[in-house]
């Protein structure tokens, strides 16, 4: 049976070049970039390449740029490191309500440790209003962190609007931008942002491995501590392989962005129209313009989510109830209840994100099979059949 991969939100497929880029840091390029020998400065130069790579993609300077794990260190690394840093300015944090997990939940730990946060509302397609932003801070605020785009709805935030806002209060300013670069244009100057977080795994790279921008001259303290790498601000031998594989990725989306995207949003408002015109009782979550070109996601009503992700995989179609990393989760999720979606239709959602390797056929292929299965499942709901 051929495969149907509509789930890049979750995860994205390695490139053939980024593994080809990878392969000789393996094994024949294999040394430690802190030995001064000639097997650790290859991977050195390596490493110093992928860093001007991602630097130059952001617009930010090589020194900004301390390469993670991925996209949940570099999220704790900015609230723990400004949180601590800057504890006898203030302990109150600004966020949103519908924020990744790997925001939430460093918060709610830093909350356990005294700190305050104000949770921002959103409207009902997912929007922060920097208004809103600027009413929650207080004299004791000393960090901002708002998403750049949404991993489940998709939405698109106004980072400049709020960057313009916090520089104005002399309050720091992070971007969880994981869903975002290698996807639509992320200038950290443009958008105003002090700390910004993205993980390769997002935009055609390998797993394990991100990078937290952090502007220079903000004050922040190690996340992890041990040796002196990343100018002693990220211990821990550095993963080459993936720092090459990231620098690889970024290189080749730089190049293909922009036709990408176009390609996409085409896809994306073939599929929501095709959608929404052959179900019926179908709600599109998040912003219907300002949203990543990739993303559709639809609330299905008198359908469990569940049932329709394991339905839309006997026919060879892989897609997302919401957030990859809450998937296995029985609560409804916290983005959709936050936009006001009632319980039943959080629990009926399903997201389609497709990417580079996503062909006009596919599209087909779910608009033919997805309504096919609706009518399945609901011709068995109790709930459809009294309301018919």
């Amino acid at each position: 049976m051929k495969r149907y991969y509509f789930d890049y939100a979750g995860t994205t497929p390695a490139d053939p070049e980024v593994i080809e880029a990878m392969q000789p840091y393996f094994y024949d390029k294999f040394g430690n970039p802190s030995s001064l020998h000639y097997f650790g400065q290859q991977a050195r130069k390596a490493m110093e390449e992928a860093r001007s790579k991602l630097a130059e993609f952001l617009g930010a300077k090589e020194e900004e740029i301390i390469f993670t794990s991925g996209g949940t260190e570099s999220n704790n690394f900015a609230l723990e490191g400004i949180a601590y840093a800057n504890e006898k300015k203030g302990n109150h944090i600004i966020t949103s309500a519908i924020e990744h997990h790997a925001i939430l939940e460093p918060l709610k730990f830093l909350e356990s440790r005294g700190f305050k946060v104000t949770y921002v509302k959103v409207d009902e397609f997912g929007m922060v209003s920097p208004e809103d932003i600027k009413s929650a801070i207080t004299d004791k605020t000393i960090l901002i962190s708002i998403m750049h785009a949404n991993n489940e709805i998709g939405t698109i935030q106004p980072i400049k609007e709020i960057a313009k806002i916090s520089k104005e209060k002399g309050i720091y300013f992070h971007s969880d931008a994981v869903q975002t670069v290698g996807h639509i244009p992320v200038n950290v100057d443009e958008l105003g942002v002090d700390l910004l977080s993205l993980s390769a795994h997002k935009f055609y790279g390998p797993k394990g491995v991100g990078a937290l921008y952090v502007r220079k001259g903000t004050k922040i303290v190690p996340f992890l501590r041990g040796g002196g790498q990343e100018k002693h601000r990220r211990a821990s031998t550095e993963n080459v392989p993936g720092i090459v594989g990231l620098g690889k990725a970024i290189e080749l989306c730089k190049d293909k962005m922009a036709k990408e995207a176009k390609e996409q949003i085409v896809m994306r408002d073939r599929l929501i129209k095709g959608l929404e015109d052959k179900i019926e009782h179908l709600y599109l979550n998040g912003h219907r313009q300002n949203r990543l070109p990739n993303n559709v996601n639809f609330s299905v009503e008198y359908i469990e989510g569940e049932a329709m992700l394991l339905n839309l995989d006997m026919v060879g179609i892989a897609a997302s109830t919401g957030s990859a990393c809450t998937s296995g989760d029985l609560e409804p999720s916290h983005v959709l209840l936050a936009i006001g979606r009632p319980h039943e239709l959080c629990h009926g959602s399903m997201r389609f994100t497709i990417g580079r390797f996503t062909q006009p056929e596919d599209i087909d292929y779910l608009l033919e099979h997805f309504p096919q299965i609706v009518v399945k499942l609901r011709s068995m709901s109790p709930l459809y059949n009294k309301d018919k």
